[in-house]
């Protein structure tokens, strides 16, 4: 899908310089968008994701009332290399000033992430998240579960009142019933196409359970290409299968590039989803525990103490999910293998993967529950710790800039992960989506 972008122009003081332009940037975005007639600044504008000016004269200072009039994003690319120019930031700053927000971009690869973001953003319209659960808060560690906002009928309609994405929610129990059914010889013919690494310890029929939950979701999609998020709330309601959804998720994203959550988390899954889409970095899901939070997380993590850091312990977080780092897909990490499952509160026969990211520059992101606003903070993954027999078998250390405003600022245990540095690509597709940023320095 491309942008559908509209050129508009100023009627009373245009140059030759808007058709070279236009020309310009047909020829260097023509695989990311799609130039619709251009109109004058004014004139009705058409269904479009952006308008666009190619080019961007005095005019503007006497037009205000034409640009705030204007109902879409307003992107500003006047440079032969599809960027903005210098000689257009004071016009650009003017408008700031009367309260008409632009896009500028100032890199070529700017300019075409935001013509996806902006395709993304009318994809939206037509998305579906499927959500496995039955009666979510009701079954193990109740105390923690009800604690949660994207249960709430009020998460679920602002999302799609902001974005248009639906969610469907069919039932768990269900599902895990169906996944059982399925004969073992299906589930072997299957996992013969798939070559993942597999600790010996995890025994044959945790394996097929694995595939054959897989299967059944896969099943439960049915080929919808509407369907582009799934989560199951599978700690809370894990008596309902004899599995967890770690490999499937894996193999669904590898497979179709699905996006998914952990926990039926559907502000974690919107989140992942605009990011993933937006940026194409490579993102997962996982729980942060401030070494500020002491015995409150090292209790639920069952691990004696935090590692011992020697320069500012109170800016470090460790990063653990289910027993391991994290749910994360095979094709983003140094090393990978599929482990028996770590938590007491799943089934015997579940698994977990075990894996790492790169050692780096790092991105946390995540939406709050207005559904405007996103925090990121960029940090470093410092390394691995592993505490055997706790809920942390493998868990990474990560440093943010500030321990303390983010414990007074976070917006959730449950964060998403991104390898590199991302603060500025996200800025440039926030307003795309109608977002601002918060970020703890």
């Amino acid at each position: 899908m491309k942008a559908r972008l509209v050129p508009l122009f100023f009627k009373a003081d245009r140059t030759g310089k808007f058709e070279r332009q236009l020309a310009n940037l047909r020829n260097l975005l023509g695989e990311q968008a799609e130039f619709l007639p251009a109109v004058g600044l004014g004139d009705p504008v058409p269904d479009c994701d952006a308008v666009l000016f190619p080019e961007i004269l005095g005019e503007a200072y006497r037009s205000v009332e034409k640009f705030r009039g204007l109902r879409h994003p307003i992107l500003i690319i006047t440079s032969e290399f599809a960027t903005v120019s210098m000689w257009d930031w004071e016009i650009a700053s003017f408008l700031k000033n009367k309260g008409v927000a632009t896009i500028a971009p100032y890199e070529l690869e700017q300019a075409r992430t935001l013509c996806g973001a902006l395709a993304l953003r009318r994809e939206l319209a037509g998305t579906r998240f499927l959500i496995f659960q039955d009666n979510p808060g009701e079954g193990f560690q109740p105390d923690i579960f009800k604690c949660f906002y994207w249960w709430e009928k009020e998460c679920t309609d602002l999302i799609r009142q902001r974005f248009g994405v639906e969610i469907v929610r069919r039932s768990f129990k269900k599902l895990g019933a169906d996944a059982k059914l399925i004969p073992d010889a299906e589930a072997k013919k299957e996992w013969k196409r798939w070559d993942f690494p597999l600790d010996p310890e995890l025994t044959e029929r945790a394996l097929l359970s694995a595939v054959k939950l897989y299967l059944a979701v896969k099943r439960e999609i049915g080929g919808d290409p509407s369907f582009r998020g799934v989560g199951i709330n599978c700690l809370n309601e894990s008596a309902f299968s004899d599995t967890t959804p770690c490999l499937a998720w894996n193999m669904l994203y590898e497979e179709m590039g699905m996006i998914w959550a952990c926990e039926g988390d559907t502000l974690s899954l919107l989140t992942k989803y605009l990011l993933s889409k937006s940026l194409g970095a490579p993102i997962m899901m996982t729980n942060i525990y401030p070494f500020l939070m002491g015995q409150a997380a090292l209790k639920h993590e069952k691990i004696p103490a935090f590692p011992e850091i020697l320069e500012d312990p109170e800016n470090h977080l460790l990063l653990a999910h289910c027993g391991y780092f994290g749910l994360v897909p095979r094709s983003f990490c140094t090393s990978w293998i599929l482990r028996p499952a770590a938590l007491a509160i799943v089934d015997k026969n579940a698994h977990m993967h075990d894996a790492r990211l790169p050692a780096g520059d790092i991105t946390m992101a995540k939406l709050d529950s207005t559904l405007a606003k996103m925090m990121v903070i960029e940090g470093s993954l410092k390394g691995y710790v592993q505490y055997p027999g706790s809920d942390t078998r493998n868990g990474a250390i990560v440093r943010v800039p500030n321990g303390h405003r983010l414990m007074k600022e976070m917006y959730s245990h449950h964060q998403l992960l991104m390898t590199g540095k991302h603060y500025q690509e996200i800025e440039l597709v926030a307003p795309v989506f109608g977002l601002t940023l918060e970020t703890i320095a």
